[in-house]
């Protein structure tokens, strides 16, 4: 059996549970890389491909939004990436809306750029935080300094 028979086989044969998938599931950078397409394909007036590119990225920036939201909720440490993932993908949508809305022939609204500059901003929020993250100082404490047995019952001896 080949390996590509043993991977559709292992597929067709999968079962809800939890753990490791046999293949990735999603990237959190996909809808970077689509809105940097967009965004390049726009400026390079190819506006049909950005149109379709934009449109294409309202999903995936959806998914990755509500999986963020989702780690949030169960705990794990996502809350940034939940706020800037909603907010790159409102960004998104109002950048599709306008492009949507241009008309046919004429120039898109400046309104479509610059919501997608903003929306790879967001997105790129987390990327600087996670590489600035080890240039934090941590706090230095004073070390305690340990009672001495007859210091203890000193001060239970005050407390009661």
């Amino acid at each position: 059996m080949s390996s590509l028979e043993w991977d559709v086989a292992s597929l067709l044969r999968r079962t809800v549970r939890c753990g490791r998938e046999p293949l990735g599931v999603g990237s959190r950078l996909l809808p970077l890389v689509l809105a940097t397409a967009a965004l390049v394909a726009g400026t390079a007036g190819l506006e049909g491909l950005a149109l379709w590119l934009g449109l294409l990225v309202v999903p995936v920036a959806a998914a990755a939004a509500f999986v963020a939201v989702s780690d949030t909720l169960e705990g794990r440490p996502a809350l940034l990436r939940a706020v800037t993932g909603c907010l790159a993908l409102a960004l998104v949508v109002i950048a599709s809306a306008a492009r949507e809305n241009a008309p046919t022939g004429g120039t898109v609204s400046p309104l479509a750029t610059w919501a997608l500059v903003l929306a790879l901003l967001a997105y790129s929020v987390p990327l600087v935080v996670w590489v600035l993250e080890p240039m934090r100082v941590p706090r230095r404490t004073r070390p305690r300094r340990r009672l001495r047995p007859a210091e203890v019952d000193e001060l239970l001896s005050r407390a009661a």
